[in-house]
């Protein structure tokens, strides 16, 4: 007699949700700039017909006429090298200062204790609201400024540092150990990958910091700069030339944000996060 053996089907595996393809990118970028450009058409046919005063807010062709006219005679090149000096010196203290701290509070107990209760108690006051004791301390001139973005900087990149150290697997680092790794080799193929994703963030919020501190700065004795031109524009009733310093910090904070975000997805290759649907 004969047996007859049963072998079951392979159960269905899911299919993968599909990548975007090449053609499908391109076509998301462009369509991220509908609602900008709509919202613009909308500030330009409100002015035109008259909705919307010249005084109080003129229309986009007039402040790009505005920023032509800068642009070409140097005015506005001098005021943005300085803007972004102080904007880059600034982050650079700042975010090298917190980079170091959040490492030291993050990987060491003892850092931990030392370093970061001051610096909780320093989160809770605003940086901004420093300004009359920091013009005690460094005076009116450019440490002022420098001094605002630094730490506008500094507790973004400070948390975000430490908390991507702390949320970091502890298994993770066992498995390195055990694999006979040593302590450097353990911080660089196990913490840095592991923190980068949250320092990446931080980066991108201090930016967002920076520039809004430069923006207070450059209003106090600054005798260039993007602030600066927008106080001296605002002495004279010269609306379309605030509406274009705002414009201008606006599209530094995009750009630098889009450098970051480049610079993330080739450094975190490896990481496969949710994809919107």
């Amino acid at each position: 007699m004969s047996r007859t053996t049963l072998v079951e089907a392979p159960a269905e595996v899911p299919a993968a949700a599909p990548v975007a393809t090449r053609r499908e990118r391109p076509a998301r970028r462009w369509r991220r700039l509908v609602s900008p450009v709509v919202l613009v058409l909308g500030w330009e046919a409100a002015a035109q017909v008259g909705l919307l005063a010249p005084e109080k807010l003129p229309a986009p062709s007039e402040v790009l006429a505005t920023g032509w006219r800068l642009t070409r005679d140097g005015t506005l090149a001098v005021h943005l090298v300085d803007s972004l000096t102080r904007a880059g010196v600034g982050l650079l203290i700042g975010g090298v200062l917190a980079l170091i701290l959040g490492t030291v509070a993050g990987l060491l107990r003892l850092g931990d204790d030392l370093v970061d209760p001051p610096v909780q108690m320093g989160r809770m006051l605003p940086h901004l609201g420093l300004v009359p004791l920091l013009i005690i301390w460094v005076g009116i001139g450019e440490p002022l400024k420098i001094s605002l973005v630094a730490l506008g900087a500094f507790f973004p990149i400070y948390f975000n540092t430490y908390a991507g150290i702390r949320d970091i697997d502890e298994r993770l680092v066992e498995a390195a150990r055990t694999c006979g790794l040593g302590q450097a080799a353990r911080l660089r193929h196990v913490v840095l990958p592991g923190a980068l994703p949250a320092l990446f963030l931080g980066l991108r919020l201090a930016i967002g910091a920076a520039w809004l501190s430069l923006v207070v700065g450059e209003q106090v004795n600054a005798q260039t700069g993007i602030g600066f031109l927008m106080m001296e524009a605002r002495e004279f009733s010269q609306t379309d030339v605030v509406v274009l310093g705002l414009l201008v910090y606006a599209l530094l904070g995009l750009i630098s944000d889009l450098a970051l975000r480049v610079a993330e997805r080739k450094m975190l290759t490896w990481r496969r996060g949710l994809r919107a649907t």
